[in-house]
């Protein structure tokens, strides 16, 4: 295995406007497969670029008085600002607009071309006589032809959802000067794909595809495959057609070519071989990431342009869904998104990643990021599982044994059981089912939890005699805990840097043949990860309302308009919510309604007078599981201080019944 060679894309990010959280679903997915890959020991190489050609980069450069070339520029510095804020590791990012690209979109042309795959003709287009250029179905707006809405783009209507082409428009104006259209005669040059029907029929029944896309394009071949138009009229940015003057090459022909063309400047700046890659006859492996919505490019065209220029097609193409944010979809035509520099401003990228990862699989459904979910993974998966691991058990070792492990492995069998996971964890990892990993990995912190929870260091750390079994158990759990963070590490990049730091450690590889840390030194624990703050989330919220204002401000239904003096999601997430274990229960005197309870809520012991006594008798409660307020402020009381409340329900007196989690639940587990 470990002699693959392996060349990833993502979809290239268009030269126009920021880098949105809608995006980074691909950009993260990718780069955690690749991740994985190369913590292998892998031979992987990820590249992108941004796509920088087309009419709305001409526009815009325009109305900037810029040019086109410093606006691209400008936009490039922005998105890897942000990919490299979210820890997306390119091995090179490069630009559409590039010598390699204009080589090689000139190269596939003319061997499609000579091989009598091009074709022209003359065709009838809208014509702004003012800015004296042609029209793009999505610059010409007007009424709908169906239903009369005003304002529409020459393509379809977002008030009825009805299709049309701009010539049915009604009123129709430029949206570029304001003028009416008119109509212009050009020729243009088309791509014959259905040259091509057979290749693609195979082609995408092959297992190149994930089932539902290869569905999907069934019914496209079944209904017969068009002329794709690949030029373009000046004025237009873009490369010039070879032997066309005044054509360009429409942006989607030279986009996809841009993967070649970044990969191709990889292999100038470091010794590459670039045919070993993109050979006809090549063995290495090639996929594509990329979102459902630009299926039919990269798995019709893409592979025929390929094919038709002798040269390889992909091993795969992974499409994945969109982004909803709370259960609303994202649209950069009505600026319903969140930029990643807006998230940046206020959060932990490595959260976002997380929760991406968990929601991910192989398909190519849709994942919402629901921002109650977000905070309750996050802070019960990485913050109440993983790195309470390390929390709970370095500063003993810290404190008592000058940062020193133990010389031997206190539970050798759940060590192997950790190690040996490593191939259900890598075969998920390999085929893109995230979320069944990151299950798997919380399982496992779970039973690190339960191994601390059943050993109680804070109780052994108490007598004298206990002292190589406190360091024993701690080992144990820090040695669990490296290989918690060595499984993670493809997501979180950062936290597992700065877990080999606290470890002493080098990089760590994947897991398969690692041994525990033994009479080894670790450094001091410092807290690698803290708890979303909701404020943050606010805030976000905040910067985004305009975009966010049907996600957030949800009219209440009607059963809830009369409840007085509630409190939002905020402030009941500020609660810290634990599994607590009773170890004790006596009376208190003086009081007809007190208990005194002494509690193990995972990290500590704690006394909490709770109003019970009416419905139990103390020798009932012992040993018990139920569920406490952790953060609550203590209460001096006249028996004693309170640290904490335990949580019951009922009328009163004889009727009042411990919450109690379900059977298997573990003292000190956070409750979200």
């Amino acid at each position: 295995m470990l002699d693959r060679k392996i060349l990833v894309t993502s979809a290239l990010p268009y030269a126009n406007g920021p880098i949105h959280l809608g995006h980074l679903v691909e950009y993260i997915q990718t780069d955690i497969w690749v991740r994985f890959q190369k913590q292998r020991g892998i031979r992987c190489y990820y590249v992108c670029a941004d796509d920088t050609h087309g009419t709305p980069i001409m526009l815009r450069a325009d109305r900037e008085g810029i040019t086109p070339e410093a606006l691209i520029a400008r936009i490039s510095e922005e998105h890897q600002a942000d990919f490299q804020a979210f820890s997306v590791a390119f091995d090179n990012y490069h630009s559409t607009h590039s010598e390699e690209n204009k080589v090689f979109s000139s190269l596939i042309y003319t061997r499609l071309r000579d091989a009598g795959h091009i074709s022209s003709r003359t065709i009838t287009q809208a014509y702004d006589p003012v800015k004296e250029m042609f029209l793009p179905d999505r610059f010409i707006k007007g009424e709908c032809p169906k239903c009369g809405a005003k304002d529409q783009y020459g393509d379809s209507c977002e008030a009825c959802g009805a299709t049309y082409s701009p010539t049915e428009l009604k009123n129709a104006v430029s949206a570029i000067s304001g003028e009416k259209p008119i109509e212009k005669e050009s020729v243009h040059y088309f791509f014959n794909l259905a040259d091509f029907a057979d290749m693609l029929s195979a082609w995408t029944h092959d297992g190149h595809l994930q089932p539902e896309v290869t569905n999907k394009l069934a019914e496209w071949l079944s209904g017969g495959l068009q002329q794709w138009d690949i030029s373009r009229d000046a004025p237009y940015f873009g490369f010039e057609i070879p032997d066309a003057p005044g054509k360009y090459f429409y942006v989607w022909l030279d986009a996809p070519i841009g993967y070649m063309a970044s990969f191709k400047n990889l292999c100038d700046k470091q010794g590459l071989d670039f045919n070993e890659f993109w050979a006809k006859n090549s063995a290495a492996e090639l996929y594509h990431f990329i979102g459902k919505d630009i299926i039919y490019f990269h798995a019709l065209f893409w592979p025929a342009m390929l094919h038709g220029a002798h040269l390889r097609t992909p091993t795969a193409i992974f499409a994945h869904g969109f982004l909803t944010v709370n259960g609303e979809k994202m649209s950069k035509s009505r600026g319903t998104f969140i930029t990643a520099r807006t998230y940046l401003e206020h959060l932990n990228p490595e959260y976002l990643r997380y929760y991406f990862a968990a929601k991910l699989s192989a398909g190519v459904d849709d994942i919402d990021l629901n921002f109650d979910d977000f905070s309750q993974r996050v802070n019960s998966d990485l913050v109440g599982k993983v790195v309470n691991i390390a929390s709970r058990c370095s500063g003993f070792i810290s404190k008592r044994f000058a940062g020193r492990l133990s010389g031997h492995c206190a539970e050798p069998a759940l060590f192997v059981e950790f190690i040996h996971a490593n191939a259900s964890i890598a075969e998920q990892y390999e085929s893109r089912e995230f979320g069944k990993a990151m299950r798997e990995i919380m399982a496992l912190a779970d039973k690190a939890n339960q191994y601390i929870d059943d050993k109680k260091p804070w109780l052994l750390a108490k007598e004298d005699d206990k002292d190589d079994e406190l360091q024993a158990v701690c080992s144990m759990g820090i040695n669990l805990f490296r290989v918690l963070v060595a499984y993670l590490k493809p997501v979180l990049p950062v936290l597992a840097t700065e877990a080999e730091r606290f470890l002493n450690i080098a990089p760590q590889t994947w897991v398969d043949t690692l041994q525990p840390l033994l009479d080894h030194a670790i450094n001091p624990f410092k807290p690698l990860m803290t708890r979303v703050d909701s404020d943050k989330i606010a805030a976000i919220v905040e910067a985004s309302k305009d975009n966010l204002e049907k996600t957030v401000n949800q009219p209440k239904a009607k059963h809830f308009e009369a409840i007085a003096d509630t409190i939002n999601f905020d402030d009941f997430a500020k609660l810290d919510l634990r599994i607590a274990k009773i170890i004790n229960a006596e009376s208190v005197d003086g009081s007809d309604k007190l208990l005194k309870l002494t509690v193990d809520i995972g990290d500590e012991i704690r006394t909490i007078f709770s109003g019970i006594k009416t419905a139990y008798q103390p020798e009932q409660l012992q040993g018990r599981l139920t569920l406490v307020i952790a953060n609550l402020a203590p209460r001096k009381m006249r028996f004693g201080v309170s640290e904490g409340m335990v949580l019951a329900a009922g009328p009163g007196e004889q009727e009042i019944w411990l919450l109690q989690p379900d059977e298997g639940a573990v003292a000190g587990h956070k409750v979200n």
